[in-house]
């Protein structure tokens, strides 16, 4: 939908002029994390007139930015952490059955080479929270009994309706290295547990923005539109594109901005001292062999210095994080030359035969994790559970909530808290549960034994690209289809994209269009793999935003501008200056 024009001649984005010219709602959501996400579209599901803003785009910022996994928290458990594993796994395991397009189940290798070390400090950190800061690595025994209290928790009250996981195995060195003949040849074994991948984590946010809207009419998402100040009994915003500013009336005012609530906190005029996040760091690799060697599988080990991490592959590229390093929110998260060199002796340590370098990086990303504050100096062991922190506007008594922790794979569970607190606020009684509600192309998506004959049906003709569609949009692919069976004769100069071929111009005009695109980092970095790949140049950024334009209603001015605002913070993270976004690992 193309921008109307403000009174002063600047373009107005249709979601921000409704937002100044309708100022009221009764409930405002600051932050469109994960998180404020879920809280968004619980309450939209129970009808309440809620509003969702975000200084950037939807999931732009800390959950952009994770491993790409869906998981219980294994190590959680060295915390004492037993509710939140508990959660996390019944979670992951809804998310299997409700965004099946999106979330798939992910054997996860760990290489061992001891076998009884970790034992003797096992207790201290199962039972105290303590142990000895510079601990023995874990042993095929210790890791045994913690992948039977996860498998466990994992097949708790499952009914078995194909939606959950295998339980772990275990194999000798021989069986491993013919599994995965790459590893170090030096382990003793390996253990293989399941948990779940999420291949494209900004888009299963972007859908259940999506569901929000189509579920209440009442449902306002905003995107770069930033909170400025409070009064007693309003919000004020400011359009970040054109700099207008407006006045919003809420009833309950939410705080869902990861890492950075206690910064939103001090813009609302409240004083809070709630967050103490650690920096994660990520790259991204393009290396066949490396891709090759983990046959599928996420290798998940114990570095040198204790650090868990990991080699994860996922859209031909391979994911090598995380670090887990103090950090300041009102600095920008870097990953830096150290961290580099720390991911690349690392896969050497695991796949010692396989040569990899920095020429190989095609994209590193880093940020902070929205951990509650904590004086433990071990990074690690902050707690990674969440809870809510409840107040008042300054000087009047619009309650404010503020989110503190969360983590991507109890987003659910945490937005349903959420949306319960508001609802008792507001004396509104919960109508439906989201537990088993399917998230936007999950609605319907065909079981695999029945994908060829969904096709056939719904989209017919090219059975390639229907099964590229349907992997990237779920059971919206058919919007998909019948705009790239429409759009070839509009858009004359080709059905694929002519620098990343793997997408098609009436595709990504259709993005534009359908999902509430504001910029064009938008399109490449979060509503497409190109980013992720490495795909992005100067000319496919041309070619892009001349669609993305068209849609949008850009001039020429505005296109350039918006590619010179990519290639600059892509400069800026190729030199360790500043992130390409202000993200970190959940």
């Amino acid at each position: 939908m193309a921008p109307r024009r403000s009174p002063g001649g600047r373009d107005t984005r249709p979601a921000w002029a409704d937002l100044r010219d309708r100022p009221v709602t009764d409930v405002l959501i600051i932050g469109a994390g994960i998180n404020g996400v879920a809280a968004f579209r619980d309450l939209a599901l129970q009808g309440v007139d809620v509003t969702l803003i975000d200084r950037g785009d939807v999931a732009a910022a800390t959950s952009a930015a994770s491993s790409r996994m869906i998981h219980g928290g294994l190590r959680y458990l060295e915390n004492g952490e037993f509710r939140l594993v508990r959660e996390a796994v019944a979670e992951r395991n809804a998310l299997l059955a409700n965004a099946p397009h999106h979330v798939t189940p992910l054997p996860t290798t760990v290489p061992i080479h001891t076998i009884w070390s970790g034992l003797a400090s096992a207790p201290l950190r199962f039972l105290a929270g303590r142990g000895p800061a510079r601990r023995a690595p874990r042993g095929s025994m210790l890791i045994k009994a913690g992948l039977t209290l996860y498998d466990e928790y994992s097949h708790a009250g499952r009914a078995e309706d194909g939606t959950g996981v295998p339980r772990h195995t275990f194999a000798g060195r021989t069986r491993s290295l013919e599994e995965l003949p790459d590893l170090d040849p030096t382990i003793r074994c390996t253990a293989t547990y399941y948990d779940a991948a999420v291949r494209a984590p900004e888009r299963l946010a972007l859908e259940m923005a999506l569901d929000a809207l189509a579920a209440h009419p009442g449902a306002r998402l905003a995107t770069y539109v930033e909170a400025t100040g409070a009064s007693s009994t309003t919000v004020d915003v400011r359009d970040v594109v054109t700099g207008e500013t407006a006045r919003i009336s809420a009833r309950v005012v939410v705080n869902a901005s990861g890492p950075w609530t206690d910064l939103t906190n001090a813009t609302l005029g409240e004083e809070t001292a709630f967050m103490g996040g650690t920096k994660g760091s990520h790259i991204v690799l393009d290396n066949p062999a490396l891709h090759a060697a983990c046959r599928g599988r996420e290798i998940f080990f114990e570095n040198h210095d204790g650090r868990i991490v990991l080699i994860h592959p996922q859209h031909g590229r391979v994911i090598l994080g995380t670090t887990d390093l103090p950090a300041d929110p009102r600095e920008p998260a870097v990953c830096t030359d150290e961290e580099i060199a720390y991911f690349l002796e690392l896969a050497a340590r695991v796949f010692p035969g396989i040569p990899v370098t920095r020429e190989q990086i095609v994209h590193r990303f880093a940020g902070i994790r929205p951990l509650p504050r904590a004086s433990d100096a071990d990074p690690g062991r902050i707690p990674r559970d969440y809870r809510l922190e409840r107040s008042t506007l300054p000087g009047g008594d619009v309650p404010l909530v503020s989110v503190v922790g969360g983590k991507w794979t109890t987003h659910r569970a945490l937005g349903e808290r959420i949306a319960d607190e508001v609802l008792g606020i507001l004396g509104r009684e919960r109508r439906v549960s989201t537990a088993a509600l399917p998230i936007g192309g999950g609605r319907d998506y065909p079981r695999p034994d029945d994908r060829g004959d969904w096709i056939a049906v719904h989209l017919p003709g090219d059975d390639a690209r229907a099964g590229v569609l349907l992997d990237r949009y779920g059971t919206r692919a058919e919007e998909v289809a019948a705009i790239e069976r429409r759009g070839r004769s509009r858009w004359d100069e080709g059905r694929h994209l002519r620098h990343a071929p793997s997408y098609t111009r009436a595709e990504i005009a259709w993005i534009a269009r359908a999902e509430h695109v504001v910029r064009l980092t938008d399109v490449v970095e979060r509503r497409t793999q190109l980013t992720f790949r490495g795909e992005v140049a100067p000319a496919l950024l041309e070619e892009v935003a001349k669609i993305v334009g068209r849609e949008l209603g850009w001039s020429r001015r505005r296109r350039a501008d918006e590619i010179e605002r990519i290639l600059a913070a892509r400069e800026a993270v190729r030199v360790g200056r500043a992130p390409s976004t202000s993200v970190a690992p959940s």
